[in-house]
């Protein structure tokens, strides 16, 4: 088992956690301020996940396409998501995690692109992608908390 990959798990779990008192109503709000909302951030999770580790190696996202087209940097939501979408969302927090360890530790991210993010990171390999996802995980779980305070006053 790849470390990264279960500390990912553990933040993707406390959030779950943190926000299942929210209705849908709650998880779909976009309170003033704000270009997005809680569910839309969870699903971006595993959008940020799928183009870091598959699409920068070459490799076919294992999400719908619907899920890298609507929570890609830059998008915002669209749409109501109802509560069975919702719970889809959710499972795949963990589900992509459950193939990316089964993908590393099958080796199948050999043609990686090599590319810098936005902050300044330089990402040469999938190792580089697994030791950054933590960050981006970390900045979305910030916004999520900050949300959370928001739509549940």
């Amino acid at each position: 088992m790849n470390p990264t990959i279960e500390n990912i798990r553990k933040i993707r779990a406390w959030l779950l956690e943190n926000i299942a008192d929210l209705s849908p109503a709650q998880l779909n709000e976009i309170p003033a301020g704000f270009n997005n909302n809680i569910i839309w951030n969870l699903a971006h999770l595993v959008a940020a996940q799928q183009g870091l580790c598959y699409i920068r190696a070459g490799l076919t996202p294992i999400v719908e396409e619907k899920y890298l087209s609507n929570y890609k940097s830059g998008t915002k939501p669209e749409a109501v998501v109802d509560a069975a979408e919702i719970e889809a969302i959710k499972k795949l927090l963990f589900s992509t995690l459950d193939q990316l360890q089964a993908d590393y530790t099958n080796k199948l991210f050999t043609n990686y692109t090599v590319f810098n993010t936005r902050y300044g990171a330089t990402i040469a390999g999938i190792d580089d992608a697994i030791v950054f996802l933590p960050y981006h995980e970390g900045l979305h779980t910030g916004y999520i908390t900050a949300l959370k305070k928001l739509v549940s006053n």
